[in-house]
């Protein structure tokens, strides 16, 4: 399968960069380019991509705003945000995750660190920067910002699912989900599809952003 992505960026030279990249891979490719936010919402209702790669600071709509906006509406099977920024900032981290992105990352590192961001986002998996930490999410996390389709959504786990979400917010994989719980792979891997489909999360990043609104895990 060929992973459909779009680049976002008000710096020419980053989105052909960017795009040079992604499209020499087989399993990548390139559908479009905008230079800002209100660009990239347009694009991403008319060309479709799995993966939106946005740049935080642009004019005209920003990739905090642009990002809410794509997200809006949107269930698990819309495209994954990955949020690019050269500035290593909590408050922009936290204001993309509660926008729905499905990742962050910074400018600063290789380029070729971008390829393997777009499949793990891609794939659902959780994208944390190094820098984006629990303790960092648990700071800015408000219980009371929980919506009320979550809230019943976390009533309806079962405990195992509360233990999955748990284990699930301390950034383990689904084979060390399994290697845990004493279960198969598939069973784990069903475990997280179920919890998904319960709160209305689109990927593991969301889910540890809930864990931590709700309560239910907690900074170290």
């Amino acid at each position: 399968m060929t992973t459909r992505v779009l680049v976002v960026d008000d710096e020419a030279l980053l989105r052909t960069a960017f795009s040079s990249l992604i499209d020499a891979e087989d399993d990548l490719a390139v559908v479009g380019q905008a230079s800002d936010g209100r660009q990239a919402v347009e694009l991403t209702a008319s060309l479709s991509p799995e993966v939106v790669v946005m740049d935080v600071r642009m004019p005209v709509m920003d990739g905090i705003e642009a990002t809410r906006q794509i997200n809006s509406g949107r269930g698990p099977d819309g495209p994954r945000v990955l949020i690019l920024t050269t500035f290593d900032l909590d408050e922009y981290v936290f204001d993309a995750l509660q926008a729905g992105a499905s990742g962050f990352a910074l400018k600063s590192r290789p380029l070729e660190e971008l390829l393997s961001a777009i499949r793990t986002v891609a794939a659902g998996e959780a994208l944390l920067a190094p820098s984006v930490t629990r303790r960092l999410i648990a700071h800015f996390t408000d219980r009371g910002r929980v919506p009320a389709r979550v809230r019943q959504g976390l009533d309806e786990l079962t405990e195992r699912e509360r233990e999955v979400l748990s284990l699930v917010a301390q950034g383990l994989s689904n084979a060390e989900l399994a290697q845990t719980l004493h279960v198969t792979l598939p069973t784990a891997k069903t475990h997280v599809s179920r919890i998904l489909t319960k709160l209305g999360a689109r990927d593991r990043t969301q889910l540890v952003i809930l864990a931590y609104q709700s309560g239910l895990a907690r900074a170290l």
